[in-house]
């Protein structure tokens, strides 16, 4: 790609990512704590601490925890510790905080309008794009529990070797902070 095309494909992804959080301020939350919500609302059991939630956005624990503590207090997620090791803690999303998290935006109906084959060409470029944003940083690249190396079928059900549990059925199209490219 040339240098001209990379600084436009670049831009555009710049000013939708800032037009995107723009709507954000329209609800009752900034785009950080939009963001985290979100992901909480896409991640799996074993993927929904503090550090996970902060790995994925790029932003620091302690912006995180200050992100996850508004989210609590205004009803959106639930804090909940380890019965075996006080210290760790995961967060559960709310009825309020998933109709929230999964509310349709201007971007999403934007997209519905490209063809089935541009909507796929488009993830399938950023998903590259993302990935090697990533590697740069030495960051984890998070999944979805079905496209990982350890998730393995059975029957009906599905399993996590890496873990040696049974998953859910709604984890197969969860995100997994354990995620390993099959």
């Amino acid at each position: 790609m040339k240098p001209a095309q990379t600084n436009q494909v670049r831009a555009l992804i710049e000013r939708l990512s800032r037009l995107s959080e723009s709507e954000d301020w329209n609800s009752d939350l900034n785009p950080a704590q939009m963001q985290a919500l979100r992901y909480l609302a896409s991640a799996n059991r074993f993927s929904r601490a503090p550090s996970h939630v902060a790995a994925f956005s790029g932003a620091t624990r302690g912006t995180v925890s200050q992100t996850l503590r508004a989210l609590e207090r205004k009803g959106l997620v639930t804090e909940a510790r380890s019965q075996t090791d006080r210290r760790s803690i995961s967060y559960a999303v709310t009825a309020a905080g998933r109709t929230l998290a999964h509310s349709d935006r201007i971007i999403d109906q934007a997209m519905a309008d490209l063809t089935p084959d541009q909507v796929e060409a488009l993830e399938q470029g950023l998903a590259d794009v993302l990935r090697s944003v990533i590697a740069a940083r030495g960051g984890k690249t998070f999944g979805l529990c079905h496209q990982c190396r350890y998730h393995q079928r059975r029957g009906d059900a599905a399993y996590c070797r890496l873990l040696e549990v049974d998953l859910e059925p709604v984890e197969k199209d969860q995100i997994c902070h354990e995620h390993e490219p099959a």
